[in-house]
């Protein structure tokens, strides 16, 4: 049930009426404490006002508290909320920072293997380019012999055929 929703047979006594301005003054004082003309101001008009529109205006405020409390608290809840959710998401920040700092680690881990392996390639390549070097050489050296021995095996055949002969 709204404020405004009471019934005009429950009408106050002068002193309720009296008590509503102070609160009504009271209020505007509390909100706008660098201004003290505004409630006497406040308190002029209120004086000229006949309580049945002192009641309608006490009833308006009421129902407008009423909205900004509903609006207070579903922006709190709000607020809560959203809490959870920031909290919940610097918790999965935190998880993936934890596992970009062991991929970071895996990754310096495996690029330290891989400079390792390029360096006993680039080695073993010295050596293969260093032993098929000594092949060549060694290769044309029993070419040369082999060539070496042929011509002696062709000379010496000749010579066998000469010894038969004769």
């Amino acid at each position: 049930m709204a404020w405004g929703d009471s019934s005009d047979e429950e009408e106050g006594s002068e002193e309720e009426e009296e008590g509503t301005v102070a609160l009504m003054a009271k209020s505007e004082y509390d909100s706008d404490e660098k201004s003290s003309d505004s409630l006497i101001e406040l308190k002029n008009k209120v004086s000229s006002l006949n309580k049945q529109k002192l009641k309608e205006y006490l009833l308006i405020l009421m129902d407008e508290c009423d909205a900004l409390h509903t609006e207070n608290y579903d922006l709190n809840n709000e607020c809560d909320e959203l809490k959870k959710v920031v909290l919940q998401l610097k918790k999965e920040n935190k998880h993936l920072e934890d596992e970009k700092i062991e991929l970071d680690m895996n990754n310096l881990v495996l690029l330290e293997d891989f400079e390792r392996t390029k360096e006993i390639l680039k080695l073993k390549e010295e050596c293969f380019v260093t032993n098929f070097t000594k092949l060549e050489k060694e290769s044309l050296d029993l070419k040369e012999k082999l060539e070496s021995l042929l011509v002696e095996n062709q000379n010496l055949h000749e010579k066998l055929k000469q010894v038969e002969q004769e």
